[in-house]
């Protein structure tokens, strides 16, 4: 894994030094090497730079930007079969210098064209400048594992890793998109293909780019989706079959994800996803796997002790951290320049402790992140399983009169419920499921932290409702069922923008690699295929993986409420980061800032220290914008 940026230059304004001042904005995702290439032809400056985290072929034929014939590579990754493909090019007559992944994708691009991106198993992000055509082949990963960031404008085009490498470009325009303001309000991060920069985007994962520097023109074109696997009509097969079938496919993906020069290791939070995948992988080695937990002391958040059981009954080396309350928020400052576009997922926090702990003793780790999405394990699936169905059976005239009469009480007014926490956000979003009680209007209000009404009120400038993948109708009706649906969606929006970000930056930041076996392309294909009840099994969520899970690790150390990476923000708000708060949410800053209203973003304020602690996830998406506001744009 490392960090890639680079230029287009129509104009030819840009130089070696521009170049080498994006590339060193991320020596954190590259600390073992780096270099750039330069090239001025008669249509355009082209600059490539890459900064090497090495993982395969650590001699300097790893060495990039790498070059072959007449293309040359910047690639942000692992491709975890290239030794198959490899074998395979050898037999057609290609030779190479090294065993690097990054000169199997020369060579694949070479033979096959940019079809040949089908064959990748793995995470990656890359450029290839085609010299003789003169074009160069953007390719995101299927499932959006590694980012990859694009800015165009007045004849300049940008790319990177992350953000933070255009702000180097002098002719880069760092101003707000305001709609992706909004968006990020909402949803804690800004979907994709949007930005939080103007003129800025994501490829969009399982997409492929072609900039033509001939005619200054791209073309951007779909070459997976994972609606194409949810649109094929569920599989006739037995439970125990389909179990077995499942268990195969995992085991190939935990096993490609060791591919490695340095040490790997798993972290293990005890849940069913990283046991699941720590089992298979430890259960036919004689070597003991290496796993990583962070502890805390409030036992309400923790989950060490659970780790630690699995970490027994498989036999893993396991190192368990208990981070103190001053270790997690010393993070808190310094995640505005990692995630350098805004972000809100808390669990950043403890992502980023682990990575920490890890990669004093490992230099790859393996995640289990997208268990919950690929198997149906989030508790929304269960709340619209359970009571979407009886919301929609009310006749529309009788739910629109129930949401009538809410509107007309205030939360605030009804006696007892309203000093029970949270009551106010679940009471505002029963109303808004009686409006609107529709799978995509329901996903929509449990995905979401300020509804629209929430930002008008808050906002100084009117906005627009950015398109992203939330509002996709590629489900086909002969295929659809509601859980589909919700779990497509996430696959999409909060898989890609949330999760895979937050594990992106927080490893980076420590300079380890994050791999991700169940975010293994045959995975989804095979499981969105599976019947639904294999899945959600009468209340039970992710029922095929905890069946697999409990054949290696008895069911009573399983079995337990889902806890996930959680901190105290409510606590934290009210002392340790009071300061914090007061200082960008006071008069003087919300003017001089001029994107909040003065009066009605600090009444959000004033109502948390006066005791609505429901407020508190709302102070967080503020405050973080804040922080990122602070650090990028002032």
């Amino acid at each position: 894994m490392c960090g890639i940026s680079g230029f287009i230059d129509f104009k030819k304004q840009s130089d070696l030094d521009i170049l080498n001042k994006m590339n060193n904005t991320m020596v954190h995702r590259g600390p073992d090497g780096f270099d750039t290439f330069l090239d001025n032809n008669y249509y355009a400056q082209i600059g490539f730079g890459h900064r090497r985290l090495s993982i395969i072929e650590l001699s300097e034929l790893g060495k990039q930007p790498m070059h072959f014939e007449h293309f040359t590579i910047v690639f942000n990754g692992e491709i975890y079969n290239h030794h198959e493909i490899k074998v395979e090019l050898e037999s057609l007559g290609h030779q190479f210098k090294s065993h690097s992944d990054t000169e199997v994708i020369l060579h694949t691009i070479q033979q096959w064209g940019v079809s040949g991106i089908h064959r990748f198993i793995g995470m990656f992000a890359f450029a290839i400048y085609n010299q003789k055509d003169q074009t160069i082949l953007f390719v995101r990963d299927r499932a959006g594992i590694k980012p990859l960031f694009y800015y165009e404008r007045e004849g300049l085009f940008l790319f990177g890793s992350e953000l933070k490498v255009f702000i180097e470009h002098p002719r880069f325009q760092k101003t707000i998109n305001l709609n992706a303001v909004s968006s990020y309000l909402q949803y804690g991060y800004v979907p994709t293909p949007s930005c939080i920069y103007n003129n800025t985007n994501k490829l969009e994962p399982g997409h492929y780019m072609i900039l033509d520097l001939k005619t200054q023109t791209k073309t951007i074109k779909q070459y997976w989706n994972v609606y194409d696997a949810y649109n094929k009509p569920k599989l006739k097969i037995d439970f125990s079959e389909a179990k077995n079938e499942t268990e195969k496919l995992l085991i190939s993906a935990c096993n490609y994800r060791m591919v490695s020069d340095v040490p790997v290791g798993v972290f293990l939070s005890g849940g069913y996803d990283s046991t699941a995948v720590t089992a298979l992988l430890q259960k036919d080695k004689t070597e003991k796997l290496k796993t990583f937990t962070i502890g805390f002391q409030d036992e309400k958040l923790n989950e060490a002790g659970y780790a630690k059981q699995v970490a027994h009954h498989l036999g893993t080396d396991h190192t368990e951290y208990y981070c103190t309350e001053k270790e997690a928020l010393e993070i808190v400052p310094t995640l505005p320049f990692y995630y350098d576009e805004p972000f809100a997922d808390s669990s950043a926090i403890p992502t980023s402790l682990v990575s920490k702990i890890a990669r004093q003793k490992v230099t790859v780790a393996l995640s289990a992140d997208a268990g919950d999405e690929v198997f149906a394990g989030y508790n929304r699936y269960d709340y619209i399983m359970k009571f979407g169905g009886k919301i929609k059976s009310i006749p529309h005239n009788i739910r629109k009169g129930m949401a009538s009469v809410m509107s007309a009480i205030n939360a605030d007014n009804i006696p007892v419920l309203r000093n029970k926490y949270l009551f106010h956000s679940r009471y505002e979003k029963v109303k808004q499921f009686l409006k609107q009680a529709d799978d995509y209007h329901m996903n929509q209000v449990l995905s979401k932290q300020f509804l629209e009404s929430d930002i008008d009120q808050i906002m100084i400038h009117p906005t627009q409702k950015l398109m992203s993948a939330f509002d996709s109708k590629e489900l086909s009706e002969e295929n659809y069922s509601t859980l589909s649906y919700i779990m497509a969606i996430d696959y999409e929006t909060y898989l890609i923008d949330d999760i895979l970000q937050k594990v992106d930056r927080a490893t980076m930041a420590h300079s380890l690699e994050g791999r991700e076996p169940f975010l293994d392309h045959r995975i989804i294909e095979w499981a969105a295929t599976l019947p639904t009840e294999y899945k959600y099994h009468q209340g039970i969520k992710k029922y095929i993986l905890r069946e697999i899970t409990h054949q290696y690790v008895p069911k009573e150390i399983m079995e337990r409420p889902k806890m996930g990476f959680a901190i105290p923000i409510a606590q934290w708000l009210f002392v340790d980061l009071k300061h914090l708060v007061d200082y960008y949410f006071s008069e003087q800053y919300l003017k001089n800032q001029s994107i909040f209203k003065i009066k009605e973003t600090q009444k959000i304020i004033h109502d948390f220290y006066h005791g609505k602690k429901e407020r508190a996830e709302k102070i967080w998406y503020l405050l973080m914008f804040q922080m990122w506001y602070d650090k990028w744009m002032k």
